[in-house]
């Protein structure tokens, strides 16, 4: 058999494993459902030991599937959840649980980081939100005795991948790709921002440091080998985060592409090739990319695809047995009602921020259905949910032209759940005047992280040949429909007024 390469994707909804030859062929693959634990109403979290586990039984699981041996595995690497923090001792064992950047009781430590907000975006390329920086201020302030076991803050794939190594807190790194989210780094000159750090009352000493995707951090010990089924002494790469693997993964590797990640998300980036931030709007979050001097800007709408299981659960709860009965997948039937609406969903206006907004970060906006009538019925109301992801892909179109205004948009590749949806992907290029193609695959975080593997073992040598070659468009892209597109331009404006304008109503309401 030919060499074969490990990416591991630890993701929000669940861990996925892919076992990949050096033609990017997928020879075997697992998922396993995380575990997410929610104490109070905003706060999410997981224990480190589930997610490690879950690595363990993804791995076996896919190489029985595959019937690989473990002899032909070559390298392996994780990519992971950006946001979030995990901490690690100077054992490398897990003083906290993991704080996801679904969790929001840092939001105490927000206000300060955002009166330097700007300084902030600049250096990092994000304004402060549910990330590293006010997470680690937590824990800092919070719990000064936890505080004082930490040796590092780390990301859950860099926690699993020290885990499988037999790292020591000493030997705590970070993969460039996360350092967007971090607050405190110059992201540009990959490094820390240390005259930032000593304004928090911070410095280097709990930081991991900063290294490349590819570089190998570690060999799988006897007793990972064990519960893996891998052979000990394999090469572990430091990997990236989730997004960045994915753009590679999808062969977004050409200035001017676009990606949409439509799943749990709603994730919306395109490749540049320079650092450049988001001054005007402080939408986008500019992030490295894997490829060296390529970078990629990005925003999401956290609860994107969410919302469309929020509202398959409590308010087609009576039709959902029915679906499920006979054999009908929900998704595709919410598409059916969605198509039979007209577009702009008879004057329906649907805010998407039910857990609060993202890009640009608004902690206290909430979700609402505007202009609601007695003509509306679930038709409308889902077609709203999805053209509201179209608009808000539209103001973050409007942002990439402030940052690089001689960059020109090119078609949108999409990936994810919502992508097998003809009906999403149609509202979305009508809404943003662009063509949407889907690929041959359905899985790119796991193809994404094996190609960093290949790269750390010298088995691919160049990331972005690699990654075009693993992928193929598959039929026809989606075709705006001028007419359309010139329609939702109205509606798109409703929707930027309405954000707007609510955002007191809800600072109010937040307030009570």
């Amino acid at each position: 058999m030919a060499n074969a390469v490990i990416g591991i994707d630890i993701g929000t909804t669940g861990t996925k494993t892919g076992i990949y030859d050096e033609t990017g062929k997928l020879l075997g693959s697992a998922f396993e459902e995380s575990v997410l634990i929610y104490p109070k109403p905003g706060w999410v979290e997981q224990q480190p030991d589930d997610i490690e586990g879950s690595v363990h039984r993804t791995i076996r699981a896919a190489m029985e599937a595959g019937g690989v041996n473990p002899s032909d595995v070559v390298a392996i690497a994780l990519d992971g959840q950006m946001g979030g923090v995990c901490t690690v001792d100077d054992d490398w064992n897990a003083p906290t649980h993991y704080d996801s950047w679904l969790d929001n009781r840092c939001a105490a430590y927000l206000p300060r980081l955002k009166k330097r907000g700007m300084e902030i975006l600049q250096a990092s390329g994000c304004t402060p939100s549910y990330n590293h920086g006010p997470k680690i201020l937590y824990w800092k302030h919070e719990f000064p005795e936890v505080w004082e076991r930490i040796r590092a803050f780390v990301q859950p794939a860099a926690y699993v991948a020290g885990r499988l190594a037999g790292l020591k807190g000493k030997d705590a790194f970070i993969d460039r790709t996360y350092l967007n989210f971090s607050t405190f780094a110059d992201t540009a000159n990959c490094r820390w921002n240390e005259d930032l750090l000593a304004d928090f009352g911070l410095d280097t000493a709990k930081l991991p440091r900063i290294v490349e995707p590819w570089e190998v951090v570690g060999r799988l010990t006897h007793a990972a080998a064990e519960a893996t089924g891998l052979m000990q002494g394999t090469p572990i790469a430091a990997g990236c985060g989730d997004q960045a693997a994915n753009v590679l993964g999808g062969g977004i590797v050409d200035p001017g592409m676009i990606y949409d990640a439509s799943g749990t998300a709603s994730v919306f980036s395109i490749v540049l090739d320079s650092f450049a931030t988001d001054t005007t709007h402080q939408a986008l979050m500019t992030c490295p990319h894997v490829v060296p001097g390529l970078y990629y800007a990005m925003a999401y709408v956290a609860g994107g695809g969410l919302n469309l299981r929020w509202f398959r659960d409590a308010i087609c709860d009576a039709e959902k047995p029915q679906w499920e009965n006979e054999g009908r997948n929900p998704y595709d039937e919410l598409g059916r009602l969605a198509e039979s609406a007209p577009p702009g969903a008879d004057k329906l206006i649907f805010l998407p921020h039910l857990g609060g907004r993202n890009t640009p970060n608004n902690t206290d906006m909430r979700g609402a259905f505007v202009g609601l009538t007695w003509r509306h019925g679930k038709a409308h109301m889902v077609r709203s949910i999805m053209e509201s992801i179209g608009y808000e892909y539209l103001l973050y179109l409007r942002s990439v032209k402030a940052v690089a205004p001689d960059l020109v948009p090119r078609r949108v590749t999409s990936i994810g759940g919502g992508a097998r949806s003809q009906t999403f992907r149609q509202i979305k290029a009508d809404i943003l005047g662009l063509d949407y193609g889907r690929l041959d695959r359905d899985e790119f975080g796991t193809l994404g992280s094996a190609i960093v593997a290949g790269k750390a073992v010298g088995l691919f040598s160049d990331m972005a040949d690699t990654a075009r070659r693993f992928v193929r468009e598959e039929g026809e892209p989606t075709h705006p429909d001028p007419g359309r597109t010139e329609l939702y331009r109205s509606y798109a404006k409703f929707y930027a007024d309405m954000l707007d304008e609510s955002a007191g109503f809800f600072g109010r309401l937040s307030a009570i």
